[in-house]
């Protein structure tokens, strides 16, 4: 299992398609130049001023270094400033561990659903029932986060799959979500 950022950006209306291009053109290279995989990457469907992204590690010591080496790096320090233009909030960050998410190539929508189990028990029978390996379940990575530049949500205990499935019994958020081809 990895350790994953799932990133939802909020941006300022009519960007996306300028912060998809920008990513796609230098950020995607440039990240898994510094040891990051790349995960899916996402329409909101629901929302035109939001981008979803996945990105993995291998541990959280080299999700540091990874993230020292694209944030200190060239590619970063001469895009930030047009990237940074098009959001309003890059700090909707989930720390998760699992299997990381990219969707198949010839897929038009993808659902990811985040769920706050009120009792591990009780979701782990849930997950038995109604999730399998193509859903990538993922669980809230409660380490610290090492690299304090870039926020992630804690105090939050959250599983996030994607693909259609029975929704569990607690509260859920639904994503439809169009993945970006490059």
């Amino acid at each position: 299992m990895s350790i994953v950022e799932l990133r939802q950006y909020t941006l300022r209306p009519g960007t996306r398609e300028t912060l998809i291009e920008l990513f796609e053109r230098e950020f995607v290279t440039g990240q898994q130049a510094a040891g990051i995989t790349m995960g899916g990457r996402f329409r909101d469907l629901d929302d035109p001023d939001r981008f979803v992204w996945l990105r993995a590690f291998p541990d959280m010591t080299r999700r540091r270094h990874a993230l020292e080496a694209f944030y200190t790096g060239t590619i970063w320090r001469e895009h930030r400033d047009a990237a940074n233009a098009t959001m309003v909030d890059s700090d909707d960050v989930l720390l998760l561990r699992g299997p990381g998410f990219a969707p198949e190539p010839s897929t038009r929508e993808v659902v990811a659903t985040l769920c706050r189990p009120s009792d591990a028990a009780a979701f782990d029978a849930y997950a038995a029932r109604h999730l399998d390996p193509r859903h990538a379940l993922h669980r809230t990575e409660h380490a610290e986060n090492d690299f304090p530049l870039l926020p992630v949500r804690t105090g939050v205990d959250v599983r996030v799959w994607f693909g259609p499935a029975e929704p569990p019994p607690w509260p859920i958020r639904r994503l439809r979500l169009e993945p970006v081809t490059s």
